[in-house]
């Protein structure tokens, strides 16, 4: 392959740029920029809030949407094998295994280490010890 079989690739890539580039430059042209009390209020579910929240969101609930995330992909490339799964014979049993296996010791793994553990004072660093309570 030469440097002129690219050519193509190159064009699109430039191409997209290009739209993209333009496309935020005329919006900043084109967009009225007046802003009204209505339009800067925070805005959630047509409600507006009586109340600031309590807290923030603890770091658990991002950790379990992320996990989630990660295992639902991993889902996906179960239903791309299961759609192959008489061409790729035992090989692809045996690399669909091994696949499984490690999802499944990456779930306990995260497990183990309470991430899936919603209530604090259960877990076992909070409960006190043996020699503490004698």
């Amino acid at each position: 392959m030469e440097l002129f079989d690219y050519l193509p690739i190159m064009v699109m890539v430039v191409l997209g740029l290009a739209f993209a580039v333009v496309s935020i430059f005329v919006s900043g042209l084109v967009s009225p920029s007046k802003p009204t009390p209505e339009k800067l209020a925070p805005y959630e579910s047509g409600i507006v809030p009586e109340v600031e929240p309590v807290e923030r969101f603890p770091v658990k609930f991002y950790l379990v949407a992320m996990l989630f995330v990660i295992f639902d992909i991993e889902i996906i490339f179960l239903f791309a094998w299961a759609t192959r799964f008489r061409e790729l014979g035992w090989v692809g049993v045996g690399t669909i295994a091994v696949f499984v296996a490690l999802a499944i010791e990456t779930l306990v793994y995260v497990w183990k280490r309470g991430a899936l553990d919603w209530n604090p004072p259960r877990r076992e660093r909070y409960l006190p010890d043996a020699e503490e309570a004698a």
